[in-house]
């Protein structure tokens, strides 16, 4: 109890302290760790691949830089977590640039590229010929690297037995997500909706749209990692993490992304999980739900302070984003979703005068 309780004070309750364990001991750690990551990318020998790793590095960074504030949760541990989270996010968002810019359509091809991540989570897992599929093959050796970085901090967690089969769990439906939204256009909400049809019982509280928003995030995957540094880790406490990240945490992180991206994605004709609901005022309605449900839900976690901060975060990051500006409808969600919420207030102070001018 008396080793529980000091792990539990040693989680940040207040905005002010979580931001000074980011910047001081977490950011740099990340920096340190996409250099790593970039100086190897920029030894690739295809030059796509090149391409598509630095790009993800450059302008994705803030991924893994707002992932890594589970490391700030145990300070002790961040030495495992910020490599972990790091070069987990890393993966995730290189295989998205190349999806996304793919030379291929093939579903196939998407899902043995993702098979990497699925690897990077089983410690005892082999590595494959990920690339096996598609003409652009030679990084170097930089995803299977990325993948036994993952497995070998996660041997070095103590718990992870417990969370491996959540973990999977997530890491597979994020990777059915990626198939499904980068083939054809023609061919991709058919898809998504057959996918839905196979997990909505599970999920009847919300909308085919909603669940596939969930299922983006990698929320829920960082605080298993976090979980499982806990040796006296219980399994009633993994399934409550489950339910409140995922869908509603989660949900909330994808959702507000694609909300603030819907005139840009307007304009460019790219699937967007938000241009479902039949109107604004139901998108504020629906979100608002989740959001509630995302406070209620970490209600029952260890030191939900902390996670409170998490949600608020999210909203107030999202929410201060520049392209809210031009977007006036956004800007009515805005308004409703800090109403009543000081420490979201406060969050969005703080991200529009410090965070991202450092991001």
């Amino acid at each position: 109890m008396r080793n529980q309780q000091k792990r539990i004070g040693a989680i940040p309750r207040s905005p002010l302290l979580l931001m000074h364990r980011v910047y001081r001991y977490v950011l740099p750690g990340v920096r340190e760790e996409l250099d790593r990551w970039r100086d190897m990318a920029n030894r690739m020998p295809d030059e796509e691949l090149r391409t598509q790793a630095l790009a993800s590095i450059t302008h994705k960074k803030f991924h893994c830089q707002g992932g890594s504030v589970y490391a700030a949760a145990n300070l002790p541990g961040r030495h495992i977590l910020i490599p972990l989270i790091v070069a987990f996010q890393t993966i995730s968002d290189y295989l998205d640039n190349l999806c996304d810019r793919s030379t291929s359509l093939d579903p196939e091809d998407f899902r043995l590229l993702h098979q990497s991540m699925l690897d990077a989570v089983d410690p005892e897992a082999p590595l494959h010929d990920y690339y096996a599929l598609r003409e652009e093959k030679e990084d170097g050796g930089y995803l299977a690297s990325l993948v036994k970085t993952c497995q070998e901090n996660i041997r070095r967690l103590p718990s992870y037995s417990l969370v491996a089969e959540e973990v999977r769990e997530l890491v597979s439906l994020y990777g059915d997500l990626q198939v499904y939204k980068h083939i054809r256009k023609d061919q991709r909400e058919q898809a998504l909706h057959r996918w839905w049809d196979g997990h909505r019982s599970r999920y009847a509280e919300l909308g085919w749209n909603e669940f596939a928003a969930a299922t983006g995030s990698t929320l829920g995957v960082f605080m298993l990692f976090l979980s499982a540094q806990n040796p006296a880790l219980q399994p009633q406490e993994v399934t409550c993490i489950r339910e409140a990240y995922f869908p509603y945490v989660c949900g909330l992180h994808i959702l507000l992304d694609y909300l603030i991206d819907q005139e840009e994605d307007r304009i460019g004709g790219d699937l967007n999980f938000c241009s479902y609901y039949l109107s604004q005022d139901e998108a504020v309605e629906r979100i608002a739900i989740i959001v509630r449900q995302a406070r209620k839900k970490v209600e029952a976690l260890e030191a939900p302070a902390f996670h409170r901060m998490i949600i608020e975060g999210l909203i107030a990051l999202y929410l201060s984003d520049p392209k809210v500006k031009g977007q006036r409808e956004v800007q009515a969600v805005s308004r409703e979703l800090m109403k009543n919420s000081p420490m979201t207030r406060l969050f969005f102070w703080m991200n529009s005068m410090w965070i991202r001018t450092t991001f």
